[in-house]
């Protein structure tokens, strides 16, 4: 299966996330053998990034979006981990500080994007401006809706300069965020995530769904597509989140770099070292 192509948004495409399984009980692996298929996904995560850094022709941006408990830090964790921090970064959007909010909404986004040879990873990212603000009426609907037209506009942009835009919504349901709740309560390691932001925000799961809808239907283009990315099991989540991304950075066929010495001399200066 080509999970690219099984959970990608296509352009002008209407979502409904209703109609999207978030179990994806239909996956034809035992866990044994997602686990593997995950391994393997790393693997060539990691090959890719070395390439990708030896180049210096090419970057990577990872978008990661999802309702709160949707897992976004687990897939840094457990997937993009696979990466060298030598050539990585993270970057988790937060409360914009007074500087950033004295800039456009984009600001704060676009001087952390990727330089040739890198991948950054955005643990939430600009589509807040159409999210939260949105949500929370932070901005008057005659401002967040023209956002849309402006966050494809500083896509197209970075993919002009060479930039790949990989965008994953982590989609969970409304019953396993409140098991997920449950396990941060009873779980010692996980309890400093516990915010009271969490049960407000999920009185508006409607609305919020409606805004990633439509940032979903009215954003994701031929060169920096979304996929929909079931994730009420993390295994399951884990798996496709690596597919998608092992397969976008194969499809930039980058080759290893040639050498820039003579190998037969430095073989010889090797020789000599050793006989020395």
């Amino acid at each position: 299966m080509d999970y690219r192509k099984e959970f990608v948004v296509k352009p002008d495409a209407r979502v409904s996330l209703d109609r999207v399984d978030p179990l994806f009980s239909q996956i034809a692996y035992s866990n044994h053998e997602i686990g593997e298929r995950i391994e393997k996904n790393r693997d060539r995560i990691a090959d890719q990034q070395l390439r990708i850094y030896a180049e210096r022709r090419h970057s990577v941006l990872i978008v990661l979006q999802g309702i709160d408990a949707a897992g976004k830090d687990s897939v840094v964790k457990h997937i993009l981990s696979a990466m060298n921090p030598m050539s990585c970064t993270v970057t988790a959007f937060k409360v914009p500080t007074p500087e950033e909010a004295a800039h456009d909404f984009l600001w704060r986004h676009h001087k952390v994007t990727p330089g040739k040879g890198w991948v950054s990873i955005f643990n939430r990212s600009h589509y807040e401006a159409v999210l939260v603000e949105r949500v929370h009426k932070l901005v008057p609907k005659k401002v967040w809706s023209k956002r849309y037209g402006m966050i494809n506009a500083f896509e197209k942009l970075l993919h002009r300069n060479g930039t790949t835009v990989i965008k994953l919504f982590l989609h969970i349901s409304k019953q396993e965020q409140i098991r997920r709740f449950k396990d941060r309560l009873d779980d010692p390691n996980k309890r400093w995530k516990i915010s009271e932001d969490d049960y407000t925000e999920r009185a508006l799961w409607d609305d919020y769904t409606q805004a990633y809808e439509d940032a979903l239907s009215k954003t994701s283009t031929a060169r920096a597509p979304w996929y929909v990315v079931p994730s009420d099991r993390k295994l399951v989540r884990n798996f496709v989140v690596s597919e998608i991304i092992a397969d976008a950075l194969d499809e930039l066929k980058i080759s290893r770099p040639k050498p820039t010495v003579d190998l037969d001399a430095i073989r010889k200066k090797y020789h000599e070292a050793q006989e020395s």
